[in-house]
């Protein structure tokens, strides 16, 4: 069994509390990993060794910095293998795709060593007795909370970009997959000074605990709901909050498209990662003209994807998945593929296609963060845009089209994050955007997290009068 500890000051060990949380496997039901609970002392401690780390770190050469990352990015590659093992082991991802989730973090890593040293500062045009200029330097102490579904990839980038722009952090990953974010930490911290990176393991309390603290940004990826809380407690200690929270993305399958096609993309973004991904496929509009080949295509891939499809999280994720597709049910959708939970062990749940979904269901109004793909039939793409954009989150959408006028209509008038035209995943590395109403605030990757970790302060220099 895998064990988690805390690093605090550059000192791993169980901390104050008597409090212990065991994760079980999700393929097999059996437990995996055993953690201590950092208890409030512990997060005192923590934020403390950060905050006495941060001077020092702050006045590091930002190329020293960047060393150090590229170092911390060499050891996490060194150790692809042992690091994918312990998160299929913690949250199901099998094996070839949790190496490529960890090969993902690597890159940034290594993306945001190489942009740390380049960010930018400016100077204006003032007089030519003095200068001014624009610097930035960074905010000081970062909590980064991570979340369970891609638990390297996510953390990487916010703790690269944190590190290399100079502020110090302490890293609660989620109680779900601590293991891994141990492992990860063990990788990264001897690259850093004692107290530039502190690892908390722990449960919602934990989190909550070090949200409250006196650090100066917390920065999270997860559910709306912990989202929600973060921002209350930042708005009681001042703390910048940066959130990337739920998403229910929407994707319209216009008149005209190769309606094989459509559902492959479709399958893609619905069952990849058992559907745990913050910008997966959760609704599914269709125009009518498309619609029966459509679903009967969606079908034949759902029936590709089941052999190969990993398991949820947990068996509390597999029942909240379930129960929204069983009101759909109730409520009149039907099922075309999968639907039932299956007997054995395990938290696994199947690429499940509904039909005659209709507005009123949770199914498309709420995240489901499972292999569900709910479909709705409309009249036209006016009706689809509009139904897409009925939701509380405002994360992502993806529209298949052949037409550019309906592509130009919908990445300027769906009020969303980031609009994927004709694929549902996909992007340059430094494309970076702002996620919308409840699925949280401020640029959460590329060049513009940089942005996020640091502050602008103004600079006014005029030379001594004459004579001094």
């Amino acid at each position: 069994m895998h064990e988690a500890e805390h690093l605090i000051g550059g000192t791993w060990g169980p901390g104050a509390t008597s409090r212990h949380l065991t994760v079980s496997s999700p393929v097999t039901g059996e437990p995996v990993t055993r953690i201590a609970i950092a208890a409030e002392a512990d997060v005192t401690a923590a934020v403390k060794a950060a905050r006495d780390a941060a001077p020092g770190w702050a006045r590091t050469a930002p190329a020293a910095r960047a060393a150090a990352l590229h170092a911390a990015a060499n050891a996490v590659e060194s150790a692809v293998d042992r690091l994918a093992e312990v998160m299929s082991a913690e949250m199901g991802k099998p094996v070839d795709g949790a190496r490529e989730s960890v090969a993902a973090g690597v890159g940034t890593l290594r993306q945001y060593a190489e942009l740390g040293p380049t960010h930018r500062g400016r100077t204006l045009a003032g007089n030519d007795e003095a200068i001014d200029l624009m610097a930035y330097g960074p905010r000081g102490v970062v909590a980064v909370i991570t979340p369970w579904n891609d638990p390297v990839a996510v953390s990487a980038g916010l703790l690269g970009a944190a590190l290399v722009t100079g502020n110090t952090v302490v890293h609660k990953p989620s109680e779900r997959t601590p293991a891994t974010g141990a492992e990860l930490a063990r990788l990264l911290a001897p690259h850093f000074p004692d107290g530039v990176f502190s690892l908390l393991s722990g449960d919602g309390s934990t989190g909550a605990a070090l949200a409250s603290a006196e650090v100066d940004v917390v920065a999270q990826v997860g559910s709306t709901a912990t989202g929600r809380s973060i921002a209350a407690a930042c708005a009681r200690t001042g703390a910048k909050a940066l959130l990337e929270n739920g998403g229910s993305d929407p994707v319209i399958v216009d008149a005209g498209v190769d309606p094989a096609w459509a559902a492959g993309q479709v399958a893609l973004g619905a069952f990849v990662n058992s559907g745990q991904i913050c910008v997966a496929v959760e609704r599914v509009y269709v125009h009518r003209d498309v619609a029966p080949a459509f679903l009967d295509a969606l079908v034949t891939e759902a029936e590709a994807w089941q052999p190969r499809i990993g398991p949820l999280v947990d068996r509390r994720l597999r029942d909240s998945v379930h129960a929204q597709v069983t009101a759909a049910v109730a409520a009149g959708a039907r099922v075309l593929h999968g639907g039932e939970t299956p007997a054995g062990p395990g938290a696994y749940y199947p690429p499940t296609v509904l039909a005659d979904c209709t507005a009123d269901m949770a199914v498309l109004r709420e995240e489901t963060f499972g292999p569900v793909a709910p479909v709705q039939v409309v009249d036209s793409f006016a009706e689809a845009l509009s139904r897409a954009a009925e939701s509380p989150y405002g994360l992502a959408a993806t529209v298949l089209t052949r037409s550019m006028s309906h592509a130009q209509q919908a990445w300027r008038e769906l009020p969303v994050g980031t609009v994927k035209v004709n694929a549902v995943f996909g992007g340059a590395p430094g494309g970076a955007a702002h996620p919308r109403r409840s699925s949280g605030q401020g640029f959460g990757y590329g060049p513009e997290l940089l942005d996020e970790l640091t502050v602008t302060k103004a600079v006014h220099i005029e030379a001594p009068p004459a004579g001094w």
